[in-house]
This record gives C-alpha cells, sequence and structure tokens, in this order.
C-alpha cells in the first residue's frame, strides 16, 4: 500500500549554522528554527504519513544530521543530502554516510546548482564524475536549477540515460512575472531527456507572495502535467520555505486543488507512488 508523501520539506536552526540564502529582510519570517516537532502536525493534519528532507546547505555536517533526525524520526521517510559531487572519493564518502545511524535512509543527492555562477556547472566533468558515483550506489539527483540552467540539465539526463534525476519546483518558473516560453520549452524537452520526475512544489514562493491563488499556479502544473504524464509528478510543500508566500494549509490546499482539476489519478500519484518510485522508497 503506497504511503501518503510531503515529498520536499526542510529542517534547520539558523542559530547552529549559516545559510547564505537566507540572507536579507524577506526572509526574516522563516529566519528561525524549524525541525520536526513542528512539522509533525501539520502532516497529521493534512493526511500525510511521511516526508521525505531535503538538503539546505553545502554541507555533510547537515547531511549527517539530517540522517541522524531520520533514524529517530519514523514520519522522515529518505533524506536527500548533500555531498561534494568534486570530490574524488565521492564513492568512500557516500558508503561512510550509509554507515552511519540513518543511512539507510539516504535516497537522493542535491546541490544549489542555481546559485553557481557557471549556467553548465552540471556539465563540468568533475560533477560529471561525481554524479557517476552518486547513480552507482543507486541514489537519485535532484535538479535544483531555474531556466538558466535547463540546457546543461537536459545535457545531463541524457549523458545518464538509466540514472533518476527529480526536478525540484519545476525547475522554479517566474510566475510573478508571467509565462516564460523559454522556461516552457525547456521543461518539455526535459522531460522527453531521460528518466525525470517533477516535484510540483515551491510555486507560490515564485509567484508574488501577497497575490497568488490556486488559479494562477493552475497553468504552470498544467504545463508540467502535459510534459511528464501522470507517473512522474511529486507532490511537495516546499516547507517551511513556503511560508513566505502562505500557510502549510494554504499550500496544500492550492497544490491539491490544481492537481484534482487534472483528474484523480494524477492527484493520486503525485500524493505517494510517483514519489517512492523516483526515490525507491520501500512500501
Amino acid at each position: 500500500m503506497s504511503r501518503r508523501i510531503d515529498a520536499h520539506q526542510h529542517f534547520w536552526d539558523p542559530a547552529r549554522a549559516d545559510y547564505p540564502w537566507m540572507a536579507g529582510d524577506a526572509l526574516a519570517p522563516i529566519r528561525r528554527p524549524f525541525g520536526p516537532a513542528d512539522l509533525a502536525p501539520l502532516l497529521a493534519d493534512h493526511a500525510l504519513d511521511v516526508s521525505i528532507l531535503v538538503q539546505t546547505r553545502s554541507s555533510l555536517d547537515e547531511t549527517e544530521e539530517f540522517l541522524r533526525i531520520a533514524h529517530e524520526t519514523p514520519f522522515v521517510a529518505g533524506v536527500v543530502g548533500w555531498v561534494d559531487l568534486t570530490d574524488p572519493s565521492l564513492g568512500a564518502t557516500i558508503d561512510r554516510l550509509r554507515s552511519l545511524p540513518g543511512g539507510d535512509r539516504l535516497i537522493g543527492i542535491r546541490h544549489q546548482v542555481h546559485d553557481e555562477a557557471d549556467p553548465d556547472w552540471l556539465s563540468r566533468s568533475d560533477v560529471r564524475r561525481g554524479l557517476e558515483a552518486v547513480f552507482a550506489h543507486d541514489l537519485t539527483y535532484d535538479l535544483l536549477v531555474r531556466t538558466r540552467e535547463l540546457p546543461s540539465s537536459i545535457a545531463t539526463v541524457r549523458a545518464f540515460p538509466t540514472a533518476r534525476f527529480v526536478l525540484d519546483h519545476a525547475a522554479k518558473p517566474p510566475i510573478a512575472t508571467g509565462f516564460d516560453q523559454a522556461w516552457a520549452d525547456r521543461i518539455a524537452e526535459l522531460a522527453t531527456a531521460g528518466k525525470v520526475w517533477c516535484k510540483v512544489s515551491g510555486l507560490a514562493t515564485e509567484a508574488d507572495w501577497t497575490a497568488w491563488d490556486a488559479e494562477r499556479l493552475q497553468p504552470y502544473v498544467m504545463h508540467v502535467a502535459r510534459c511528464f504524464g501522470p507517473d512522474r509528478l511529486i507532490f511537495g510543500s516546499d516547507w517551511p520555505v513556503c511560508l513566505l508566500a502562505g500557510s502549510y494549509h494554504e499550500i496544500k490546499q492550492a497544490l491539491d486543488s490544481c492537481l484534482t482539476q487534472l483528474g484523480p489519478d494524477i492527484r493520486n500519484k503525485a500524493f505517494g507512488p510517483n514519489a517512492m518510485a523516483a526515490y525507491r522508497l520501500p512500501t
């Protein structure tokens, strides 16, 4: 039986670590600790069984901490952690992570590619070597990119035809400024490039934080649905980043509405089965 999954959430504590992306007044509302005790009642209130905990900074220490949290927190079904893809000994690093308490919950790897100066960072030979190690360990790779990095993402997916990729936040379309055809065309190309799933997540925070609703997000959800089909869409709240634009309830309700309009099959698969397939989570 499939579990109902929030496939994209974070924990952090700015008093204990540095989060460069969290600078500025606009992000002040989320510049405080968030942990399992904060998320547990939200999952329960929305009949979600488990979550996937995703990295927030380029830190092996964070990955190790998240694995410990997963070991101690039954509702954390998996961790998408960070490793240095340019590390020549990456295979040994992954082996070490898997030997730690909670290491069996390591299901994927992610890097903030959209923060790299080079739009073709994913195409670098040292990065590609790291990705080989990731896939040799049967891990999924999460693509955290925007429109600028999609061409390199497409080339990378094509270079690893048997590997599993998950596109985070639908590549963050610039919803606040209007529908972007370049984004739409590159999403369509990525969807045909290989084994790529798409997270329907993080959309409200790409819109105007004070003037968005499900109707405003629907064209973007419809486009990724057309491109990826019913078996490759995945729901994620992007909590607590999503709190910049709305409550957990508002975000989940809006995305649920968008997916429901596409039909019960698409909606039901997005809330569990597709994430289980993308990350090879046990039933």
